[in-house]
């Protein structure tokens, strides 16, 4: 009997050009040892809020799916949370940042930075 202590997969997408730009920042860090964690927290005017930052840890449950060289981790609790959600970035001069297009949320505040 084999025992494999893989993490868990999760059902978030990374878009290209999200990854792309994930890619360039851990090239302007020079750090090969970070991944991008995606969280979910309670705050903001909607009751949660989205977290998107680097991170080197790996904690026990945490869900990863790697795209293209770039980890994408989240943690065991806000997996249902964020299953099925997009991660985007875009560059214009309308809008410049990640974006996250979550089917779960209910509904979200009008700066878009927390949903319910």
């Amino acid at each position: 009997m084999t025992v494999t202590n893989e993490a868990p997969v999760h059902e978030i997408d990374l878009s290209t050009a999200a990854a792309d730009k994930v890619r360039s920042l851990l090239q302007q860090e020079g750090r090969d040892d970070l991944r991008l964690r995606v969280a979910v927290q309670p705050g903001g005017c909607s009751g949660l809020i989205y977290q998107l930052y680097f991170d080197e840890r790996f904690l026990d449950g945490d869900a990863v799916r790697n795209f293209g060289g770039v980890e994408v981790i989240v943690d065991r609790m806000s997996v249902p949370y964020l299953n099925g959600s997009t991660i985007d970035f875009s560059d214009t001069i309308e809008k410049q940042g990640f974006t996250i297009d979550n089917p779960n949320a209910g509904g979200s505040c009008a700066c878009g930075d927390s949903f319910h």
